[in-house]
């Protein structure tokens, strides 16, 4: 069973580095919607952001993953949205790495308005990659030196 992006705050303190990061950013004109709060498929870019950030920083970036003969390609996102972010705030995207077995591995997510007492809850996501080889597109396990790269 793999635990749910709300967990995501616990875990972040027992999970190594390696299967970790995060990203602060603050919200942009270009990021709102006609209701000027941030367009839901931002989140998700966000999330994408942080996620090949934390690849680039292990030296597991796209080109790398393919060298190796297995990319993850996104399944399913789940996101949750709890609280509008809004132009000028400022924010911390999470990510850490869940679970690693066979042909999938699951990313959490949580962002949060930072600049309170306390962080602020705004989304929380859920991706479920499928590793594939890069020529062919099929469904393939990832060598051994990912997960041990991503702290597996």
């Amino acid at each position: 069973m793999t635990a749910p992006a709300t967990d995501l705050d616990h875990l972040w303190a027992v999970l190594p580095d390696a299967r970790r990061h995060e990203l602060n950013l603050t919200v942009q004109a270009g990021d709102l919607d006609d209701l000027d709060h941030v367009n839901n498929t931002v989140y998700l870019a966000w999330c994408e952001a942080v996620a090949r950030a934390h690849a680039l920083r292990l030296d597991m970036g796209t080109a790398a993953l393919a060298a190796l003969g297995a990319v993850p390609v996104a399944r399913q996102h789940t996101i949750t949205y709890l609280r509008p972010a809004l132009l000028g705030e400022r924010l911390r995207v999470r990510t850490a790495l869940l679970e690693h077995a066979g042909v999938r591995s699951v990313r959490g997510y949580t962002i949060d308005r930072l600049g309170q007492a306390a962080a602020q809850r705004l989304v929380e996501c859920r991706t479920d990659w499928v590793w594939v080889d890069p020529v062919t597109g099929r469904p393939k396990r990832p060598p051994a030196e990912v997960a041990t790269r991503f702290g597996f």
